[in-house]
C-alpha cells in the first residue's frame, strides 16, 4: 500500500526530473551559448559581494572581461572571505540576501580543511542535476518504482562555525531536509548519518539495510565502500541476523543515546528466517543474496575506482553498475548519462568550465580553453567558476575528453593532478606529505637525503614511505611509520577518516637501495626539459608504479625492507 501511495504522489517528481533531463539533454546541443549564459548568470549571482566589488567584477558579463579582471587561483584566494562568513558577514562572497545553508568540509593544501558554502541555488543545481542521472533508472529499471534505495551518507552537521552554520556533509544535508514521502524509498534512516564511530555506523547501517528484503539501488561514493560493508555483512551475520529477529541493534561500538532514540527498531523473525536460509545456501550471507532484486549500484568507475570494481562485480554478479560523474564537494562537473561508462558531459547548465592541457599546467602563461574549444581523446585540468564563490578555481582535477554529446565534451575523471595523490577521496598533497614526515623525523632525531610518499594497491590499499636504506634504523622504522600516519592524519581530516574507517591501511617504512635517489636525479636530468636547478625530487609520488620505476632505474630486484 506505501508503495503505490508513493508511486502515486511521486508522478508531479518524475515529471519534472523528465522535464530536467530534457532540458539539460538540449543544452548540450550548443555548449558555448550555454556556458557564456551560465557565467552570466553566475556573475550577477553574487555581484555586490565583497569578493566581486574587491576583483572588479560587478557588471561584468563576457567571458573576455571575465578572463582580464580576475586569473587562476586555487582555494587560498578565497579562504579570508569564507572566514568571514564563517563569522557572520555572508556577503563577504555571496550576493546580497544569500547566506549558505551549511558549509561542505574538504581537505585543503593545508591542515586547514576547505569550508565550500552550500547555497540554495547551489542545493537546486545539485539536486536538478541528481533529478537528470536519475530519473533514466527509473525509466530504464521500472522495478525500481517499488524497490528501496540503500545510500550511505555523512553528517552534514559535525561542527558549527562561529554564526552557527552546520558544516559536514552534503548528502547528509540533502537527506536531512527530504519530504517523508521521499524518505521512506531508503532503507537506512537518516539518524543513522549521525554516529561518528565508523564501526558503529558500519553495523547501523547493515542492520537497518538487511532487514528490508526489496533494496533495488545501493548507492555511495566509493566501490570500496559496498566491498567493506559486504566483509562486515558475513563477519557480523550472526548478531546481524538476530538483531533483526529481536528488534534489537548490538553494536560493536557504543551508539549515544540521543541518537539511538531516534532509530526506530522493529522485530522481524520472517526476515531473520531468510538471511538465515540465505547464509546457509551460500555458506555465508552475502549482501547480493539479502537483496536478489538488486538492479543498479551508483559508484564512482573512474580514477582509482576502477581498481575496486572488479572485486565489486563479484560481490554482485550481473548487476548494472552506473557511474555518479565527476563530483566534489565544490561542484558536480558531470552528469553520466547511461550505465557502464566513465564518460559524461559536462554540467554546462550549473556551472562554468575552463580548461588547461594537462602538459601546460605548469606554465606561467598556460592556454586556457573553453568547454567547446576541447579536443577529442587529449588531458586537461578542470577549472571551476561556481554559484558558491568560487572563480577559475583549479580544483587539480584531470580529465579526459573521449567524445561529443551535441557540442558539449564527454569527460572521464582521470586522477587528482601533480603533487596529489588520491586512493579512496583522501587527496593528500605534496605539502602535507612534507609537513608530515619532516615533522615525524624532527621527532625522532632523524634525517633524511630524500624520501617519496606513494601509494600501494592492497585490499584495503595504502601508502608507502620510501627511504634508503641505512638512513632509517631498524628499530625506529616502525616508530617513523607511525609517527608520519598521526601526522597526516592531523593535517588531511579525509585521510584521518579513510584511516578510522579501515578504508587505507597505515603507513609502512620501505628501504631502496642506496643511490636509488642520485640515479632518479640523472634520469630526470638526462630528459629533454631536465636541468640541475630545476629538479624537484617527487616527494608525493601518485602513481603507483613509481617504485617499480625506481628499482628498474637501478638494475636490480627489489631489495625493500618493509615494516
Amino acid at each position: 500500500m506505501l508503495q503505490r501511495l508513493r508511486y502515486a504522489l511521486g508522478t508531479p517528481v518524475r515529471a519534472k526530473a523528465r522535464r530536467n533531463r530534457a532540458a539539460f539533454l538540449a543544452a548540450l546541443q550548443d555548449c558555448r551559448a550555454c556556458q557564456e549564459q551560465t557565467l552570466a548568470r553566475l556573475l550577477r549571482l553574487h555581484a555586490g559581494s565583497a569578493f566581486s566589488r574587491d576583483h572588479g567584477l560587478d557588471g561584468v558579463s563576457t567571458v573576455a572581461e571575465f578572463r582580464r579582471r580576475i586569473g587562476i587561483s586555487d582555494y587560498e584566494r578565497a579562504r579570508p572571505y569564507v572566514e568571514r562568513m564563517k563569522r557572520g558577514e555572508f556577503s563577504a562572497l555571496l550576493g546580497p540576501g544569500q547566506k549558505p545553508l551549511m558549509f561542505a568540509m574538504s581537505s585543503g593544501t593545508t591542515a586547514e580543511p576547505k569550508y565550500i558554502p552550500i547555497t540554495r541555488q547551489y542545493l537546486a543545481d545539485y539536486r536538478r542535476g541528481w533529478q537528470a542521472w536519475g530519473i533514466d533508472i527509473y525509466q530504464n529499471y521500472p522495478r525500481m518504482h517499488w524497490l528501496h534505495i540503500l545510500q550511505l551518507a555523512s553528517n552534514f552537521d559535525k561542527s558549527r562555525t562561529e554564526a552557527g552554520t552546520p558544516c559536514g556533509n552534503i548528502t547528509g544535508f540533502v537527506q536531512h531536509i527530504q519530504n517523508p514521502i521521499v524518505q521512506s524509498m531508503y532503507s537506512v534512516p537518516r539518524g543513522v548519518v549521525r554516529i561518528a564511530d565508523p564501526d558503529a555506523k558500519y553495523y547501523a547501517t547493515l542492520r537497518f539495510a538487511l532487514a528490508d528484503p526489496i533494496v533495488g539501488m545501493a548507492m555511495t561514493a566509493n566501490p570500496s565502500t559496498l566491498i567493506q560493508l559486504g566483509e562486515l555483512t558475513a563477519k557480523h551475520q550472526a548478531s546481524l541476523i538476530r538483531d533483526i529477529a529481536d528488534g534489537t541493534l548490538t553494536s560493536p561500538s557504543p551508539i549515544p543515546p540521543e541518537i539511538l532514540r531516534t532509530l526506530r527498531l522493529r522485530k522481524d523473525p520472517a526476515r531473520a528466517r531468510a538471511l538465515e536460509a540465505a547464509a546457509s545456501k551460500n555458506g555465508r550471507l552475502t549482501l547480493h543474496a539479502a537483496w536478489p532484486d538488486m538492479q543498479v549500484l551508483a559508484v564512482w568507475t573512474a580514477g582509482s575506482a576502477a581498481a575496486y570494481l572488479p572485486r565489486l562485480r563479484e560481490q554482485f554478479p550481473g548487476v548494472t553498475i552506473r557511474d555518479h560523474g565527476l563530483s566534489a564537494s565544490e561542484a558536480r562537473m558531470s552528469l553520466t548519462l547511461g550505465d557502464e561508462t566513465r564518460s559524461a558531459p559536462l554540467d554546462v547548465t550549473s556551472h562554468f568550465f575552463e580548461f588547461i592541457p594537462e602538459e601546460e599546467i605548469d606554465s606561467t602563461q598556460p592556454t586556457v580553453l573553453l568547454a567547446h574549444e576541447l579536443e577529442v581523446g587529449r588531458n586537461y585540468f578542470i577549472l571551476l567558476t561556481t554559484s558558491c564563490g568560487l572563480y577559475r578555481y583549479d580544483i587539480r582535477d584531470v580529465v579526459r575528453v573521449n567524445g561529443v554529446e551535441g557540442t558539449t565534451p564527454l569527460i572521464e575523471f582521470l586522477h587528482k593532478g601533480a603533487h596529489i595523490s588520491n586512493l579512496t577521496g583522501e587527496k593528500i598533497t605534496e605539502s602535507q606529505t612534507v609537513s608530515a614526515v619532516t615533522g615525524a623525523c624532527t621527532t625522532l632525531g632523524l634525517r633524511l637525503t630524500a624520501f617519496t610518499l606513494t601509494p600501494v594497491w592492497g585490499d584495503p590499499p595504502g601508502y608507502q614511505l620510501l627511504v634508503e636504506a641505512g638512513e632509517v634504523p631498524e628499530d625506529l622504522t616502525t616508530r617513523l611509520g607511525e609517527s608520519v600516519d598521526r601526522n597526516l592524519a592531523e593535517v588531511n581530516c579525509e585521510y584521518d577518516e579513510k584511516r578510522r574507517t579501515g578504508r587505507l591501511l597505515a603507513i609502512r617504512v620501505v628501504d631502496v637501495r642506496p643511490g636509488t635517489w642520485a640515479a632518479l636525479v640523472r634520469e630526470r636530468q638526462s630528459r629533454p626539459s631536465g636541468s640541475l636547478e630545476q629538479y624537484k625530487h617527487p616527494c608525493l609520488a601518485p602513481d603507483m608504479a613509481f617504485k617499480d620505476r625506481l628499482l628498474s632505474l637501478m638494475g636490480a630486484g627489489d631489495p625493500s625492507r618493509a615494516a
